[in-house]
């Protein structure tokens, strides 16, 4: 009968493996699931990346509207306007010689 007792309970031993499982399984879950540490760093990484092309877009953006203020009736910039004519419908003047 001294054996048996020297010996841990097979429920003990279930338990704690068991509970270290869990453990371990929700530390992986904590560190590489859905919503956990390693997810969140690319997220942020991803954030800062369409903060940065949001910038940009928002840049063009007012740069587009600068133009197309610039060329309405109300604002008319020769300057622009001479050189979008010459851009976009190929226009010289007439002191002017064309060198390709």
């Amino acid at each position: 009968m001294s054996i048996l007792r020297n010996r841990p309970a097979f429920g003990v031993l279930i338990f704690f493996a068991v509970a270290f499982s869990l453990g371990i399984y929700f530390t992986f879950a904590a560190v590489q699931g859905d919503y956990g540490l390693f997810r969140r760093a690319e997220i942020n990484v991803e954030a800062q990346h369409l903060a940065e092309e949001l910038a940009e877009l928002e840049a063009e953006v007012a740069r587009m509207q600068n133009l197309t203020r610039r060329l309405s009736d109300d604002f008319l910039d020769l300057d622009l306007l001479d050189e979008q004519a010459r851009d976009v419908l190929g226009l010289i003047r007439a002191d002017e010689i064309v060198v390709r």
